[in-house]
């Protein structure tokens, strides 16, 4: 097939260019060129979609050989811009697979999430707002400019390697200094991880089957704990690390950030007591196959020890994780 990819040099987008370059497919991406090297093999077009000028040429260049059989979009934020992306391409393209989020849906993360679940009342042509309102947004526009041919996939949390945002990345950095690890919450706690590559090979399925199904994107429910995720960063990293876990009213007192003060705790009551509770059934009997959490932090980990340094000067990876000072506070306050 011939693919356009919205994007295609960083994380997921990297992905869906590395999962279909080996498919044997024949892939263009369309990106300002900024956010990293595209991968050898594909035919790179630069350009900003949000300028009208650029979206024509990536047509008339990209079309030469004639039309692409699906475009897939993972760099679609703000739905007005994402419709005039869609109504540019839409003669130029067979299907359009756009990856949304889980935050596109009203009840998340407060209550489980099915693929059925109602959607934030996000207009398609509307220019600011938070992100999960604006993911629904594009969604509504795009189905506007290609009605009949678009696939909607809503990831969880997305992990993997080339991974930037600080959840994964942070974990694996911290426990490789070793010692004493203030851990969150309980470790039997479930959580519904899901690698990069993954969603990318699905997705690539699911346009060559000719699947237009709503999917949410996550972990089987029993894929890992809280526990047994940080037992495999210590394996992984060849880490003495030993772990400390603080119950969550205790992070709560000590003004722990939810969520990204150590990344990916959430308390397990409250607003985002369903975080970890979606509905991915659907998609793994349509084809999704998620790989064990082991090899996502083992392949993470093999990138992260050759890539540039992402942390701070007090460790922190993209505003996740804590300070060294503040977690031996912590540690030394569970002690008394």
């Amino acid at each position: 097939m011939r693919i356009l990819i919205l994007g295609g040099s960083r994380f997921l987008g990297r992905a869906f260019a590395a999962e279909a370059l080996d498919a044997g497919h024949d892939v263009t991406v369309f990106n300002r060129g900024r956010s990293g090297p595209d991968l050898p093999g594909v035919t790179a077009v630069r350009g900003d979609r949000e300028n009208p000028a650029d979206l024509e040429r990536l047509v008339a260049e990209g079309t030469a050989a004639g039309p692409w059989d699906a475009v897939v979009d993972t760099s679609g934020y703000v739905p007005k811009t994402v419709g005039a992306g869609a109504r540019a391409l839409a003669e130029a393209a067979g299907a359009y697979l756009f990856i949304s989020s889980a935050s596109a849906f009203a009840d998340f993360p407060s209550r489980p999430l099915t693929a059925d679940s109602p959607l934030f009342d996000c207009p398609p042509d509307a220019t600011d707002g938070e992100y999960g309102p604006l993911k629904a947004g594009c969604e509504r526009a795009i189905r506007e400019n290609f009605p009949g041919r678009v696939l909607v996939h809503y990831p969880g949390i997305i992990l993997g390697p080339h991974e930037t945002s600080g959840r994964l990345t942070w974990w694996l950095s911290r426990i490789a200094r070793g010692g004493e690890v203030l851990a969150p919450g309980d470790p039997k706690r479930p959580m519904q991880l899901i690698d990069a590559r993954d969603i990318a090979r699905f997705g690539l399925h699911c346009i060559e089957a000719g699947d237009p199904g709503r999917y949410l994107l996550a972990g089987p429910k029993g894929h890992t704990t809280f526990g047994e995720w940080l037992a495999a960063c210590a394996q992984t990293t060849g880490s003495d690390a030993h772990f400390t876990w603080a119950p969550d009213e205790v992070l709560l007192e000590h003004e722990v950030t939810i969520w990204s003060g150590l990344p990916l705790w959430s308390p397990q009551e409250g607003e985002a007591a369903a975080v970890w509770d979606k509905d991915s059934a659907p998609a793994l009997a349509a084809g999704l196959v998620c790989r064990p959490i082991e090899d996502t932090v083992r392949d993470t980990w093999a990138w992260l020890k050759d890539a540039p340094s992402l942390a701070d000067e007090d460790g922190r990876i993209n505003g996740h994780g804590l300070a060294p000072a503040e977690e031996q506070r912590i540690l030394a306050a569970l002690k008394h």
